[in-house]
């Protein structure tokens, strides 16, 4: 039986977080199932894919030198694996050459099976989440001024460029499938809202081939949604901290103290959505995608449907504008954030004078060990036989013994 290669090219906001967190922390399992997910570390695929890419990251990209062969050596080389999953949503980027590439090293030309999966959500929620996103990586750039560039026709703008390149289903895979059977590329829809907890979950057990795999389900890594006001308050704070704020205390920081572990539980604040004035424009190309995906006779895990969104979003007098939000609640957003930030502070303020504590009582211990008369009749004896080159040979053979 040929080796199957699953690769799940995306789309980003689609449960990726938590799939790609649930695989890692599986390993094992999968592997007695024979299933290899080769991964070193939690981000292994995402550098692998900014290494095929050749994609700028914040300097992680010099961290990615190298990481997509690795991962294709992996792949080639792992004895006992009937099916491989690879998976990162930006993989979604890919232009046609790499693409080729990629399928090339992980064997295809070899008799390798390559499966495509895509996970795929509504516009409705995925343009509001991917402006969210942008601002929860240090993104100033106002909502209304990201509406334009993402529905510019042109696209010419970085935006417009990277939202329809991570999100346009029929063109993503049209690059990552042109080669590959309808029966071999894998739809999975995100469900609609309301629908019941845990559906996402099992499309993704049935595109993969993982129902029968007794997994742990127990993650804490997600990438929650903000409200309207939480968004609005990380905006400003990018813009009162980027030119200080390092990067590598902006992520624990704000994106992950703030934005994940404090501001997504407040849930009752208004959602982000699409104005109702681009309602028709949205749901115009979901429509059209709909019906070339439905052409395209690909398996679909899920239902086409869910892609037409609800066309539920509130009325212009009742759409909450994170532009011009409601004070009261972001200043209510800000009292949680600050509260966090005490509290965190707090915690590492005790950790360090706990640590203070721990080194006053190793001086205190070393400084008694220095006044015992054993202690000072050894240090008496070492110099003496330090000055003699017998001595010396004595106490380094001694040292010696010492180490076996």
């Amino acid at each position: 039986m040929s080796r199957r290669i699953l690769l799940h090219v995306g789309t980003p906001k689609t449960g990726t977080s938590y799939l790609q967190d649930v695989l890692f922390h599986n390993q094992r399992r999968l592997r007695h199932a024979g299933i290899l997910y080769p991964a070193e570390r939690f981000d292994s695929h995402f550098l692998a894919a900014l290494d095929l890419m050749q994609l700028p990251w914040g300097g992680l990209e010099e961290q990615a030198i190298g990481a997509w062969d690795r991962l294709a050596e992996q792949v080639r080389s792992a004895p006992g694996a009937h099916t491989v999953i690879i998976s990162h949503e930006i993989l979604a980027r890919a232009g046609r050459a790499q693409v080729e590439r990629a399928l090339a090293s992980l064997g295809r030309d070899e008799g390798a099976e390559v499966h495509v999966v895509l996970s795929v959500r509504d516009l409705e929620r995925q343009i509001p989440a991917e402006w969210q996103e942008n601002v929860k990586h240090r993104a100033t750039l106002s909502y209304e001024r990201f509406l334009e560039q993402v529905a510019d026709p042109e696209r010419a703008t970085r935006i417009g460029s990277w939202f329809w390149g991570v999100q346009e289903i029929p063109d993503i895979l049209a690059r990552w499938a042109a080669d590959v059977p309808p029966e071999q590329v894998h739809l999975v829809t995100v469900p609609r809202p309301g629908s019941p907890p845990g559906l996402l979950w099992e499309r993704f057990l049935a595109a993969f081939g993982l129902a029968d795999v007794d997994l742990e389900l127990g993650t804490d890594r997600s990438n929650p949604s903000l409200g309207v006001p939480e968004t609005a308050l990380i905006r400003r704070i990018n813009q009162a901290v980027n030119a200080d704020l390092p990067p590598a205390d902006y992520r624990p920081l704000v994106r992950e103290l703030l934005a994940h572990q404090t501001l997504s539980r407040r849930t009752t604040s208004p959602r982000l959505s699409v104005p109702t004035r681009l309602l028709p424009w949205v749901q115009g190309v979901q429509d059209a995608w709909c019906e070339e995906l439905a052409a395209r006779r690909y398996d679909v895990v899920g239902d086409l449907a869910d892609l037409r969104g609800t066309a539920g979003a509130p009325s212009p007098a009742t759409w909450a504008d994170p532009d011009a939000p409601e004070e009261q609640e972001v200043t209510e957003a800000a009292i949680a954030a600050i509260g966090a930030l005490l509290t965190d502070s707090a915690a590492t303020r005790h950790e360090v004078d706990h640590l203070h504590e721990r080194l006053r009582e190793a001086e205190r211990a070393l400084e008694k060990a220095y006044l015992r008369p054993t202690y000072r009749l050894r240090e008496k004896l070492v110099r003496r036989l330090g000055s003699s080159r017998l001595g010396r040979l004595l106490l380094s053979g001694y040292r010696r013994a010492r180490r076996r």
